[in-house]
Formats: C-alpha cells, structure tokens, sequence
C-alpha cells in the first residue's frame, strides 16, 4: 500500500511523494476556525505544513510562511506571477514554481531566494522530488511547456527534462525511481528518475487536469472525459476504468485501504473499490469539486465551489461536519497534528483544529 504522511507534517502536495492523499493521526469534529490570514488573491495554492509552519502560494504573486498555530506571518516572498502551484519543503528550502515561468527554492527559514530555474512556461502544478543512488536529490517539474523539468536541488542546475505532447497541469507522483504525471497529451507518463528515459505511455482518453495516485504498479488518475483510471505502471494494461461519470476530474485521488476517493464536477466526492472500481459510495456538495480530498483516520476532508470544507466518513460518505467559508475552494487541504489548513477564493489562508 501507499505511504502515509506522518502526523506532525504534510511537506509536499497530497502528502507523500507517491500523492496518495492520506494524512497520518486523526482529526476530530467538530473544527473550529484556530486563524484566518487574508493575502492580495485567491489562494488556488494548496498548503504545505512542516513542523510548526504552513507554506503557500497566492494569485497576488506571492509566497507565505505562517505560524501554524498563530497564523502569524512569518515571511513573504514575491514572484513575477501568480502562485498557483503548491510549495513542496524538502531539507530546509521551499521549491515552488510561478506562472513568471520560474522554479523558486526559498530559504524555509527567511524567505531567501536561492535560486531560479526558468521552464518555458507557467508552472501550475506542485514539485516533487526524488534521491537518486548516487545521492542527488532532484526535483522533479511540469511546466505549461510540455516538459517535464529535473532540476538538482541544492543548485538549481537542470539534469534532464522530458518532452510530452501538452501542457502538465499537475504534480507528478515519484515511486520505486519513476515519475509518473500526465497532462494535455491524454497520456499517463511514466519515466525513469535518473536520466528522464521513457517507460511506458499509457492512453488516458482524454485530457489529464489533476495529478496521479500511486500505490506499488497501480497508478489511479481521473480525465476530463469524465473517466476514472487504474492502471499497471510496468505493463501500460488499463486493469478498470469508471467510466461516464457526467463530468470531468480536476482534482487529484486520495487513496485508503481497499478504497480510492476524487472530486469531480457534478458536485461529488466518489468513493470507489480499489479492487476493481466498482462505487462504493458518493457524497453530494453543492458545488463543483476540484479539490483533492485527504484521508486522516476514518475520516475525508474536502473544499468545493459551495465555498464549505466538508468532513465526511470514510466508510459510508456521512457528512460529519462543513464549514461555509463563502468563495469557491480549489486548495486542497494539509492536514498535520489534527489541525487543517486550506486555501479559498477570497483570497484567506484558513486553519480549523479543535
């Protein structure tokens, strides 16, 4: 199975660098709001959360550091674009990339800028990372310039990139030294992490918004032709597919034992058999669901375009508790040591806890 993102932090999107969208410990209800801070934009960033602090992006072309229990601001730094990717926090740095078209590793502690890598295009959707045998670490990009960028990350100095046939949206997953992502080619990529040589292109159907889910050779990814997809990284073979389900996948899947949860846009969280895709259950928002739910114990937490965060149950998709926070919620959410975090159209970083 999949890896858990341990309590006390969520350092990357969806948690763990397979993405697989589950948060270690529990979290009770009902929340309550701990903090709000409001930036210049909407926040469509997701957070990160390490030890003590929560980073994230804003449209406003910002980058912010905040207390994870005051909600204080600890530090700002400015791109030249708005900041819709997630940050990833790997050894100290910050690496987020811009709509400027730009990587950014920032000093976790100040803000500092570092270095930039320039792509040839925005980047939209979080890094990741991957250590290498030799001890390279790299991180690994999608730009709106086709490529997959690998970028060592204590220099900024470009290793490989990787052409595809569109632009990538989202964050590619990195499991057992591949890197796994897809994008507007309608294809899921699997790549070799050393030297960016192709593996395998499995056919997704229709365009890619979201990020891919990995759990061993399964990889699990919903399109925009209103499909949802396992399939075997080794063999490029589709094992089941979800298919019709009336409208696209933006977000990306969280997965749980014998269980694999995503948003779509006809307003549900769907819950589907791990095993073969069959529905298991489907809680209805009163929106559209882009955000990327997260697993924490028996438990799923998710925004929507209502403008609530919800709390639903893992085992039968009860509603256990929302929040109305007013604007649309594309953010998804960090979860560490029981409080959440998450980002909102109105421009407002918020964090509920008990």
């Amino acid at each position: 199975m999949s890896c858990v993102a341990v309590a006390g932090d969520w350092p990357i999107f969806r948690g763990t660098p397979d993405l697989a969208g589950q948060a270690g410990g529990s979290i009770g209800a009902p929340l309550r709001k701990l903090w709000s801070f409001r930036t210049g934009d909407a926040v469509r960033s997701s957070p990160v959360i390490v030890g003590d602090r929560v980073f994230v992006g804003s449209d406003d072309g910002a980058v912010y550091a905040f207390n994870l229990n005051t909600g204080s601001n600890l530090w700002k730094t400015t791109t030249g674009g708005a900041v819709e990717a997630p940050p990833l926090y790997l050894n100290g740095r910050v690496y987020v990339g811009s709509d400027d078209a730009l990587l950014y590793a920032l000093e976790a502690d100040s803000g500092r800028i570092r270095w930039t890598y320039k792509t040839g295009a925005r980047i939209t959707g979080s890094a990741n990372w991957v250590a290498l045998s030799n001890g390279v670490q790299l991180i690994v990009v999608g730009s709106y310039d086709s490529k997959l960028h690998a970028v060592e990350a204590s220099s900024g100095t470009g290793i490989w990139t990787f052409v595809s046939g569109g632009f990538i949206n989202g964050a590619p997953a990195v499991e057992d030294g591949r890197v796994i992502f897809g994008g507007c080619d309608m294809a899921l990529r699997v790549v070799e992490a050393r030297s960016g040589t192709a593996l395998k292109s499995i056919p997704m159907g229709s365009y890619m918004p979201g990020s891919p889910a990995v759990a061993g050779r399964r990889l699990y990814a919903g399109n925009y032709g209103n499909d949802f997809v396992c399939a075997d990284a080794q063999t490029g073979a589709i094992l089941w597919k979800a298919a019709g389900l009336g409208a696209p996948v933006f977000g990306s899947p969280a997965l749980a034992p014998q269980r694999v949860l995503f948003g779509a846009r006809d307003m549900k969280m769907h819950c589907l058999n791990l095993s073969d895709g069959t529905e298991v259950w489907a809680f209805t928002a009163r929106g559209d669901v882009d955000s990327s739910p997260v697993v924490v114990g028996d438990r799923v937490v998710f925004g929507s375009d209502d403008g609530r965060v919800y709390m639903v149950s893992l085992k039968d998709g009860a509603e256990v508790w929302s929040y109305e926070i007013g604007r649309p919620i594309k953010s998804s959410p960090a979860v560490a040591n029981g409080i959440m975090v998450v980002g909102a159209d109105d421009g407002c970083v918020t964090a509920f806890g008990r």
